[in-house]
């Protein structure tokens, strides 16, 4: 069984999920250490969230994810997925960032279940819309979240490179 829950605190299995998938994300990122990751996780504005399967077939197919800590009962990480609300002047916004399922997991529901999670969770803060951004080259992303029901917004994003 698939299960979605908020991460609440920077565990060894967490720490090493984490370092397991964020490669495999991007390729420019290091990972967090346990004192970055406990931040982020406590944060007000963020929200980890992350996917187990419990029903992984056999030892081999759970080998891969031994090392990222003690077991955990409902089955190991499987994907991840942060969530920023946060209130400004215009609302409550929230935002999907750093999406990510373990090549071995994916196309077995693991990112709709944790974007479902994501939009249930925002709606909760208080957003009325939750935005994210997609590389056009990650094409079954894109097409996850159109199917979700993100739909394409006309707009520009600009980034300001710092240092």
């Amino acid at each position: 069984m698939l299960r979605v829950s908020a991460v609440h605190e920077a565990t060894p299995e967490i720490v090493g999920a984490l370092r397991r998938l964020l490669p495999q994300l991007s390729s420019s990122a290091r990972p967090p250490s346990s004192l970055e990751v406990q931040e982020i996780v406590g944060s007000p504005a963020t929200t980890v969230l992350v996917a187990r399967d419990d029903e992984l077939e056999s030892q081999e197919e759970a080998a891969p994810y031994a090392g990222d800590g003690d077991a955990h009962p409902h089955g190991p990480v499987v994907g991840m997925l942060t969530l920023v609300a946060f209130r400004i002047p215009t609302g409550v916004r929230a935002w999907v960032e750093d999406v990510v399922v373990d090549s071995r997991a994916r196309r077995r529901g693991v990112g709709e279940a944790l974007v479902g999670a994501a939009v249930e969770l925002a709606a909760a803060h208080g957003a009325h819309t939750v935005d994210l951004t997609s590389r056009p080259s990650r094409q079954d992303a894109n097409r996850l979240y159109q199917r979700a029901g993100f739909e394409l917004r006309e707009t520009n994003v600009y980034r300001y490179r710092l240092g």
